[in-house]
């Protein structure tokens, strides 16, 4: 038995849904534990591809057990819509792979509707969110007037009770303070009993199953959303998603004990992307930066957003390994870099003439730093086909290495293109 978390060490979009993908195979249960639909994981599979947003990547391998945790926020009508797709293309009833936690939150229509309007009233100064409603479900949880899962199974009346609770606080913003038309009380409630008719049996207390899964003695892989920069305590504020992304909040969103997680696995993409706005040190705006957008496919699943790209950033990896207490990274996207005479890397940061090496909490001064950067020589030769890593071309191995030795720990795997067989893997925490 082995308790994994794995996590994004960037802006999110590292390739995270592929790794869960892979290491399901020796996992019995995957847990999401935080963020919403704002989060986008794409995975190809014998050259299928299939996009996830709420579900965990996890739910392609028949038989495994897929958790949704009290940390997520659920919009029911694109969970439904996400069952529907994946059934469609695999033939098989999802559904029933699904554990969804009675206290997970839920998104309901007030909540994208608030999120818009704040967005175009912040015009210039929006901050990239999706839309989505991510943010004003979080905020609901917070003041204490949200709906969970949970509530979907109280009697009618007591549903309907917390629903005018809510909606009496989002219409009144809605009219008095964006000009918008109210949100109906008897359609969010009709949609929620057809929802709940649907996945009642689905809504579990999960600390309780997440308690029996360790007692049997299975393997689990808790899997996180967006990435450690986009952290809400931790990232680049106010550019960031609205909840913790960090690897520590796997226990806590899914009610398991921290002394049950045997290693932390980093997800670490081969260059650096970022999706919206906030300021970004490594972007290059010239035919590099273009390189790596095309050759990477550079595209939000979530949000259909062209990411901006830039060369790998130390500086930010450094303390993704420090506030994550990474035990190992999975490398992805290598090949991307084929082609290329010269890679750069930046290791440390120019900040009005001072070099310094941290990752600056002022947005102010990491938009002013400059990137300090070192050279490799490229390669070639195209590497998407090579599925022995000492069959990679020196300099390939050369820049893996020195991304081992500047950040003390090793790739547990590299990835070499999308599919799940394009994978090299060098060290396997369930099987050890």
């Amino acid at each position: 038995m082995a308790n994994v978390v794995l996590i994004g060490t960037q802006w999110g979009d590292e390739g995270k849904g592929k790794i869960v993908d892979l290491l399901t195979e020796w996992a019995e249960v995957v847990v999401r534990f935080q963020g919403g639909n704002n989060a986008g994981h794409t995975l190809v599979i014998e050259g299928q591809r299939y996009a996830l947003h709420l579900i965990p990547s996890g739910i392609m391998r028949p038989g495994k057990t897929c958790v949704i945790g009290s940390g997520v926020v659920v919009d029911l009508k694109i969970l439904l819509e996400e069952i529907e797709i994946l059934k469609a293309q695999s033939g098989r009833d999802i559904l029933s792979q699904l554990v969804l936690s009675d206290e997970a939150h839920l998104i309901l229509e007030s909540h994208r509707r608030l999120d818009q309007a704040r967005e175009r009233q912040r015009g210039e100064a929006k901050i990239g969110t999706t839309g989505r409603g991510i943010g004003p479900a979080y905020e609901s949880k917070m003041a204490r007037w949200g709906l969970r899962l949970g509530d979907l199974l109280a009697p009618q009346e007591v549903l309907r009770g917390r629903l005018e609770v809510l909606l009496e606080q989002h219409n009144l913003l809605l009219e008095k303070i964006y000009g918008e038309e109210p949100v109906s009380l008897e359609l969010v409630l009709d949609e929620l009993k057809e929802a709940a008719a649907i996945v009642r049996p689905a809504i579990k207390k999960v600390p309780y199953a997440m308690a029996n899964y360790l007692e049997k003695g299975e393997s689990i892989l808790f899997e996180g959303a967006q990435g450690t920069l986009l952290d809400i305590d931790h990232g680049t504020y106010p550019f960031v998603t609205s909840s913790s992304t960090m690897a520590a909040n796997a226990c806590a969103s899914s009610g398991v004990g921290v002394t049950s997680i045997n290693e932390v696995i980093g997800v670490v993409k081969a260059y650096t992307t970022r999706v919206g706005s906030g300021p970004f040190p490594v972007e290059l705006d010239d035919q590099v930066g273009e390189h790596l957008s095309v050759c990477g496919g550079e595209v939000g699943t979530t949000t259909g957003r062209l990411r901006r790209c830039g060369w790998l950033d130390m500086v930010a990896l450094r303390y993704a390994v420090l506030l994550n207490g990474l035990d190992s990274i999975a490398l992805t996207k290598l090949d991307v870099l084929s082609g290329l005479k010269t890679i750069k890397v930046c290791e440390a940061y120019r900040l009005r003439g001072e070099v310094i090496d941290y990752f600056p909490s002022s947005i102010e001064d990491l938009a002013e730093c400059e990137p300090v950067l070192v050279e490799f020589e490229g390669w070639s030769e195209d590497i998407s086909g090579i599925l022995d890593y000492e069959m990679l071309p020196e300099n390939a191995k050369k820049y893996v290495s020195y991304i081992e030795e500047k950040i003390g720990i090793k790739a547990m795997l590299v990835s070499v293109g999308p599919d799940r067989e394009q994978t090299m893997i060098r060290h396997n925490p369930f099987l050890i």
